[in-house]
């Protein structure tokens, strides 16, 4: 890949990245600090798998800041890893999830350092996003 097309990447990708910073989440952006993630973890985190795509954008990426703002219950950390972009967090992250089939975007929520629920790709394409929502909020009340 040529430093020019990453560059442009790295300058598409901002407000991407920020939507999700801005309400709270935290980057997890190299390997490294997905293994601090994973070894400090306690209680429940909510772990957005962001991506360029359309449903990122458009479903994924507001369920998830809308669910954390109106849940009554909500996860005690937040975090996100940027699929397509920081490939080697991304990777990591996913190995954390075990036998769950890599999907992007994707959200899983964490309790005591297992994956007690997952939302991939195809239940977040095609769906509404109050419907993602709802999934989120159900989620966050029974493990919160």
């Amino acid at each position: 890949m040529s430093m020019a097309y990453e560059e442009y990447m790295k300058q598409m990708v901002k407000p991407m990245r920020a939507e999700l910073v801005n309400a709270g989440f935290e980057e997890l952006t190299s390997e490294e600090a997905v293994e601090e993630f994973i070894s400090k973890n306690e209680g429940t985190s909510l772990v957005v798998v962001n991506s360029v795509c359309g449903c990122a954008a458009g479903l994924a990426r507001p369920a998830a800041t809308q669910a954390v703002l109106q849940a009554e219950k909500k996860p005690d950390h937040l975090v996100t890893v940027f699929a397509g972009q920081d490939k080697e967090a991304t990777a990591r992250m996913r190995e954390f999830f075990g036998d769950i089939e890599p999907s992007s975007p994707s959200m899983a929520l964490i309790k005591d350092n297992q994956v007690v629920h997952f939302i991939p790709r195809y239940d977040i394409e095609g769906n509404s996003m109050e419907a993602i929502m709802e999934n989120l909020m159900s989620a966050f009340e029974q493990n919160c």
